[in-house]
């Protein structure tokens, strides 16, 4: 089959079973460029100049649900109600846009939208720091819509450890367990992207119900600590979790690694935070770039990692989280939404076959959804909500 065949052959497969992305940090970009003022980044409207989202792209990248990060930053101040303004953002955007983007709280509303040809808005918390310590806030969270939780983001909380920070409680502490046991009771996701392998594997002895990586890819392809060990990637089986390949090409490519290290490094300098992608911040991401010029990762390099963890876990257990707009720089070939007909090109160009794909792209991640949801209502026939605190779990 020629390239322009295998391209071909991809859209078609997405047509039938569309991309769950399992993180995208569209909210954020809107928050940080323009205060959440829809009109001035109307995603109806061609935004490549400034965003890596907007309808017409998610459409011809074959996206078919997207869970839409509500993440805020973990030092921000205040950082249960800017979680609550994300939300809030996100359904604005779902009303905005109602002929392409669908609401959906459950697996079976991702088939609905399927259906209808609408991409499933989902969201996901991007961090224990949005619940503030509280199992009320966690259920209050779920009840407007959140999905999943990443335990951490790149700095502990106080139950939790982050894979970017220093070793805080060993994992996860007695509180920690009771968050992952009162997500399970509730059905939202436990989301193991960001945090230790300490507070993977404590995670994994801990829940009741499937967990899921949103945006990481294999720690033995590049060595960094968001990825994931093999270890991990072997549990996953057992427990009927998923972990979704990230594209960021610092988590992708080994030789990024110390070039992201001085990159960020640069943007502190500069008075910057190093995960912003302002406009300004931006032009000092491109100055340093211009200076010393980066390792370029490419759609074979993310394709490199699902073969591995498709090895490791299984291709019952893997899918995509792409993290755009929530990264400065992307693979060559994945720029921005539109380029997941490339992955699932290269794809089938090393033998994986139409089936396999399909779980990859859809299939996997609305069972794992699913799932949750049939252990949630288990649990809540059985177990009250729990009304626990970290004072009287951890002291």
């Amino acid at each position: 089959m020629t390239a322009v065949g295998r391209l071909e052959t991809a859209r078609e497969l997405l047509r039938e079973f569309p991309v769950v992305d399992g993180h995208n940090d569209l909210p954020w970009a809107l928050r940080e460029q323009v205060r959440y003022d829809l009109d001035a980044r109307d995603i109806a409207t061609d935004q490549s100049a400034h965003l890596h989202t907007d309808l017409a792209r998610l459409r011809a990248g074959g996206v078919g649900a997207q869970y839409w990060s509500v993440y805020v930053r973990s030092d921000l101040p205040g950082a249960v109600p800017a979680t609550l303004e994300q939300i809030d953002c996100v359904r604005q955007l779902i009303a905005r846009y109602p002929q392409t983007l669908a609401p959906a709280l459950t697996a079976a509303d991702m088939e609905a939208a399927r259906s209808q040809g609408r991409i499933a808005s989902l969201m996901g918390a991007e961090g224990g720091h949005s619940i503030a310590n509280s199992l009320a806030t966690l259920r209050a969270l779920y009840a407007l819509g959140v999905r999943y939780m990443t335990l951490t983001h790149n700095d502990n909380v106080d139950w939790a450890d982050s894979a970017t920070d220093e070793p805080g409680v060993g994992g996860l502490s007695a509180f920690g367990r009771a968050v992952v046991r009162e997500m399970n009771r509730e059905g939202m996701l436990v989301d193991l992207s960001h945090v230790a392998a300490t507070t993977m594997r404590d995670a994994l002895d801990a829940t009741e119900a499937p967990v899921i990586f949103s945006h990481s890819s294999s720690r033995a392809v590049c060595d960094h600590p968001r990825n994931i060990p093999d270890d991990v990637l072997e549990r996953l089986p057992s427990n009927g979790g998923m972990a979704m390949v990230t594209f960021v090409p610092k988590f992708v490519l080994q030789a990024a690694v110390d070039w992201t290290a001085a990159a960020d490094e640069n943007m502190r300098e500069h008075g910057f935070h190093h995960l912003a992608t302002t406009p300004e911040a931006m032009k000092v991401h491109r100055a340093f770039e211009e200076r010393t010029p980066r390792p370029v990762a490419t759609v074979s390099t993310v394709a490199d990692h699902l073969d591995h963890m498709r090895e490791v876990a299984g291709v019952d257990h893997i899918g995509i989280g792409g993290d755009y707009d929530g990264t400065a720089f992307t693979p060559d070939g994945l720029g921005d939404v539109s380029g997941y007909p490339n992955l699932i090109a290269e794809l089938l160009d090393r033998g994986w076959s139409k089936p396999d794909l399909a779980k990859l792209t859809w299939q996997n991640a609305v069972r794992v959804l699913g799932a949750a949801e049939d252990v949630a209502r288990g649990l809540q026939a059985t177990r009250a909500p729990s009304n626990a605190t970290i004072g009287s779990l951890d002291g």
